[in-house]
């Protein structure tokens, strides 16, 4: 992978980086590949502290981009659900490794975390 060689890719890249890393959307992946079509309600509360304001900006982004599929069923009071396509689920399981790292690290992550505490307050005193 060489950074620069396709300045078309390079920007796509760019941009879903800068859309699927930020927490929501990574958040929406994991509930949805882990709990299958859910609905909007239940996609927040698993998610938990969203506001509906930005579970549906995140959501709609997510449809925009491919990721998800809304399906509206024709009933009173309308139900509407929500499902990873075949591409979310790819870029789910790409992110899953992050999750992974994490949990591989985590102790390692703490006791660095600690360290630099202790180190910049010893330079404050």
């Amino acid at each position: 992978m060489t950074i620069g060689t396709d300045p078309e890719l390079d920007a796509l890249v760019r941009e879903i980086i800068g859309r699927v890393a930020d927490k929501w959307t990574m958040l929406a992946l994991e509930v949805l590949e882990e709990h299958g079509p859910l609905r909007f309600t239940r996609v927040g509360e698993l998610i938990g502290d969203v506001s509906q304001k930005m579970l549906t900006k995140t959501l709609r982004q997510m449809e925009a981009d491919g990721l998800v599929v809304r399906t509206v069923f024709p009933v009173i009071p309308p139900r509407v659900e929500y499902h990873l396509t075949d591409l979310g689920r790819g870029l789910s399981e790409a992110f899953c490794g992050v999750w992974h790292w994490a949990e591989q690290h985590r102790d390692t992550i703490k006791a660095s975390r600690l360290a630099f505490q202790e180190r910049t307050a010893a330079r404050s005193d």
